[in-house]
């Protein structure tokens, strides 16, 4: 085998092997999206579940509450309006995700004006159907702490990825694009205000 054949050779295994790495980072790209993904529709049953309990929540407090009328149907709202907000998990950009987020962030808001307004209620306080309700709606308040919490570990880990050099090359040829990550209202780091 001559000299120049050999040089072709090389050449040649050298090539398949940065196509086999690129292959590979691909896969591996790939693979940390789809666990991106996966861990956004944990999130999304998540907080259909709240949605979900809302109707039985608004139901039982009407019953005790008829004054609260602007207060039930601020809640109403904010639950269709969060409703109306969906993500296509391929596209989860910063920006989708903060409008997503804004109108949790208001169901949120509504939900807390209703539990306040339920201390003027003792009756309601004490019936079981809404201590119940009231239990299911913290338990799902906080899975949506924990799975938000995972989908921030999980993207991190696909953003860093696609970041990190020489596999960022093939993650941009390719079309692999940096996620949003869920964030603290705006706010969250000022404690609040409490006057007697």
């Amino acid at each position: 085998m001559n000299k120049k054949n050999r040089t072709w050779i090389y050449i040649g295994v050298i090539v398949l092997l940065v196509v086999l790495w690129g292959v590979k980072r691909y896969n591996g790209f790939v693979t940390l999206e789809e666990g991106v993904t996966g861990q956004w529709a944990n999130v999304e049953n998540v907080y259909q579940r709240r949605v979900d309990l809302i109707p039985n929540l608004v139901n039982t407090v009407k019953g005790y509450a008829e004054h609260e009328q602007e207060t039930l149907t601020g809640v109403i709202e904010a639950r269709a309006k969060a409703t109306s907000v969906t993500i296509d998990p391929t596209n989860l950009t910063p920006e989708s995700l903060a409008a997503f987020q804004q109108a949790q962030d208001g169901l949120s808001s509504a939900l807390s004006r209703l539990l306040v307004t339920i201390e003027r209620y003792p009756d309601l306080k004490a019936n079981q159907n809404f201590l119940e309700l009231q239990a299911q709606l913290e338990g799902t308040e906080n899975r949506i702490a924990v799975e938000r919490r995972k989908f921030n570990e999980i993207t991190r880990g696909f953003n860093t990825s696609i970041r990190k050099f020489p596999a960022s090359i093939v993650a941009g040829v390719t079309g692999f694009e940096k996620k949003g990550y869920f964030e603290a209202i705006q706010g969250a780091d000022t404690a609040p205000v409490v006057e007697f």
